[in-house]
This record gives C-alpha cells, structure tokens and sequence, in this order.
C-alpha cells in the first residue's frame, strides 16, 4: 500500500510541474506586445567590386600503384602530395567468413605516418669515414731500400 502512495505522490508533482510550466509560458507570452507591423528593417552597405578568382582543381596529382597476383588486385598504394595511404583486400583462401570481424573484404586504409630507418645511422658515419678518407692527403710512399 506504501508503494501505491509513494508513485501517486511522484505522479502529482510531475503534472504540477508541468501545469506551471505551461502557466508560466502563457504569462510570458501575454507580455510580449502583439504589432502587426514588421520590424525595422536596416540598411547594409554593399561590399566591394573586386572580382572572385577560381582556381580550376589541379588533375593527375594522385599517383595510383596497383599489386597484383593471378589477375587478383591485392594492394593498392595513392600517394597526393605529401599524404600516402595503403588499401590492402582481403584473403581468398581465408576460413573465416564475410561480416565477420576478421573476414570483411572492405579494409580500412593504411596511413603511413612516420618511418624510421635504424640503419640509417650507420649508413651517415661510414659516409663521414668516407669522406675523412678522400679529403686526406695520400699516404707518403715507402722509403727505397738501400743495399
């Protein structure tokens, strides 16, 4: 019986909330004075004559490389500009099926990001000892043995 009380209680605050609401609404509404004239209009000072300039797109800019096995596209790399990306498809010889999260054939795309190359650093000192080695002068020749 307790619980009966409690929801109708809940039940009439909400219909009163609502009630002043709406009264509220209509107070609001009466104070507001009611013209049937328009607003005002003001006048806006018009821009400069200066001529717009379209640029026609720029065409051929993306360089498409597509790898292929048995006639099957199986990677495709776009590279524009400074961006480059990598769309690889889905395994045909794959167990797991389409939908599945594993077995869609529509793959998100590859950004390539940074690339770091370790070897590179091996690469700069022996260019250093390299070029050490040329701006030397050459070894003086051996002394002439006397007998």
């Amino acid at each position: 019986m307790a619980r009966t009380t409690t929801v109708g209680k809940i039940l009439l605050l909400g219909m009163l909330a609502c009630a002043s609401l709406a009264q509220a609404q209509q107070a609001q509404q009466s104070q507001q004075p009611s013209s049937s004239a328009p607003p005002k209009l003001e006048r806006i000072e018009e821009g400069t004559d200066t001529p717009i300039t379209v640029t026609p797109q720029q065409r051929g800019g993306a360089k498409i490389n597509e790898k292929r096995e048995g006639g099957r596209v199986t990677e495709v790399q776009v590279t524009t500009g400074k961006s480059s990306y990598t769309m690889k498809g889905a395994v045909p010889g794959s167990v797991a099926q389409t939908g599945d999260a594993t077995g869609s054939t529509l793959r998100p795309p590859q950004w390539k990001v940074l690339e770091f190359d370790l070897s590179k650093k091996k690469q700069k000192e022996g260019e250093d000892a390299d070029a050490a080695t040329a701006d030397a002068p050459p070894p003086p020749l051996p002394a002439p043995n006397k007998k």
